[in-house]
């Protein structure tokens, strides 16, 4: 597939099938044909505009964030989604960061969608033009963009959809992350080139069970898309199960380790749908590995397994050199070729840490550690500080600068709170300057508060523990390992 390739699809199904719903949240929807409309307009705005910067896309899940992706694209300019709950110092910095030609919410994009405009030609497009930028956490206490280019896009897409088979205009994709989350590229945009209908879940029905599996009955999807920790949510209730979804499909997993257990709960509740666990990092698009999960896979395995890497990506644990270790021997996972991002924008020295060329392809270096076992991935954690909890990944070097800059606060160390592989949340560890009367209950609530005037919800810690003093070690150090010790007894 070609960009041009990619505009000619979905305007063919807007002009074929104008009136279908093509993006639902429960609350609003979009038809093909509205779709493509808004986007033309967007685009012919920014048309007006000067240079190539990016366009910040500001909101939730509304239909006219998707219109300002597309508009954006069309307009020959990377888009950078902006969660509208993001608070106001994270979205300065990274507006700092991404000097953009305009800055676009839904009433924005509804406003311009109010003024039809003839169909211009799409801007030309190479491979090595940015599409998106996603800001992720950053390990110095600021978010990192990470550019994805149109060849890192359709390489992920072509993969995706000659495996997964999706059918034209039968497919009702269920999207659980928010767009701002690359997950919800696997649904979004795989959705839009086969005529299916998006169904996306907005943030007040994903806190609400009854609403939830209301919309969930509603919509019947036929492939889910969504991390592990939503799909478990979701089946503590025992009325999760085919009769709920009888046209479901497949539900594709990304975002964190798949539980074994889990899986196995879905292959019961599910006898028709495919469970298949998929891996990869936001730095090579999505995601670069894929299996599916049956019961004799996980009947020949001690763990999960990530699977087998997509076509075309090459997908190993390394050795010093950046070759490949034997089979069974661990390593930091390396990611080689066309889904690899060119890098962090505006940050050349962190890409220099993390991106590599290797064989004239891009590499990148992701910190994970893995095996190969008989032709098979196998995760074996971090290798740093950095955590993936719901999905979301996170540096706990950004929370604890962040907890650190907060009043009344000397300083402060995070850490994951574990079951196995898998992290349930974070615990902070705090040294107040000065105590009063104040309970820990009382404190913790007050930096709360103050932390989330800095930091998305999904960074904060659930659990905070006050000292006079914390452990060290010969260095000199924080003892990291005795806190986590102490975490462990007290989980």
């Amino acid at each position: 597939m070609t960009p041009h390739d990619f505009f000619r699809r979905i305007e063919a199904h807007a002009r074929r099938h104008p009136d279908e719903v093509a993006y639902s949240n429960g609350l609003h929807s979009a038809t093909r044909g509205a779709l493509w409309a808004a986007a033309a307009s967007v685009a012919a705005h920014l048309r007006t505009l000067e240079g190539r910067a990016p366009v910040l896309v500001i909101g939730h899940k509304e239909p006219e964030m998707l219109a300002g992706f597309l508009g954006a694209a069309l307009a020959g300019r990377a888009y950078v989604p902006v969660d509208d709950h993001l608070p106001a110092g994270r979205v300065a910095r990274i507006r700092e960061v991404v000097r953009p030609a305009a800055e676009l919410r839904a009433e924005d994009i509804r406003r311009l969608a109010e003024k039809p405009v003839p169909p211009e030609p799409p801007a030309a497009a190479g491979l090595d033009d940015p599409f998106y930028i996603l800001f992720t956490s950053g390990s110095t206490g600021e978010p990192k963009g990470v550019v994805i280019t149109w060849r890192c896009l359709l390489s992920f897409l072509d993969w995706l959809m000659a495996e997964q088979k999706f059918a034209d205009r039968a497919e009702v994709f269920l999207g659980q992350t928010p767009f701002t989350f690359d997950v919800s590229v696997m649904d979004l945009y795989p959705s839009l080139l086969t005529a299916g209908t998006h169904v996306s879940i907005p943030r007040h029905v994903l806190a609400a069970p009854r609403e939830l599996f209301a919309l969930l009955e509603g919509t019947n999807p036929t492939t889910w898309v969504s991390t592990p920790s939503f799909a478990a949510f979701c089946a503590a209730d025992a009325k999760f199960a085919q009769a709920l979804l009888p046209r479901l499909r497949r539900f594709l997993f990304c975002g964190e380790p798949l539980p074994e257990q889990l899986a196995l709960q879905l292959l019961d509740r599910f006898p028709q749908a495919e469970i298949w666990n998929t891996y990869g990092p936001t730095e090579a698009t999505v995601a670069v590995t894929s299996i599916r999960v049956t019961r004799e896979l996980l009947a020949a395995h001690e763990s999960m397994p990530l699977g087998c890497a997509m076509t075309g990506v090459r997908v190993y644990p390394g050795d010093g050199q950046r070759g490949p270790l034997p089979d069974g021997e661990r390593g930091e996972l390396l990611i080689v070729g066309p889904s690899v991002s060119p890098g962090y924008l505006g940050r050349p020295d962190l890409t220099a840490q993390k991106f590599f060329e290797l064989g004239g392809e891009r590499g990148y270096a992701t910190g994970d550690l893995a095996s190969v076992r008989n032709g098979l991935l196998f995760f074996h954690g971090r290798m740093d500080d950095q955590v993936k909890i719901g999905g979301h990944r996170i540096e706990l070097e950004d929370v604890e600068t962040n907890i650190r800059q907060l009043p009344g606060v000397r300083t402060a160390v995070v850490l994951p709170v574990r079951r196995g592989i898998h992290v349930e949340g974070m615990a902070a560890y705090v040294l107040p300057e000065s105590r009063g009367g104040e309970s820990d209950f009382q404190l913790s609530t007050q930096l709360r508060k103050a932390l989330a005037a800095r930091l998305p919800a999904y960074m904060i810690p659930k659990r905070w523990i006050f000292r006079d003093t914390l452990p060290t070690n010969a260095s000199g150090k924080v003892d990291r390992k005795a806190l986590l010790a102490e975490l462990e007894i007290k989980a």
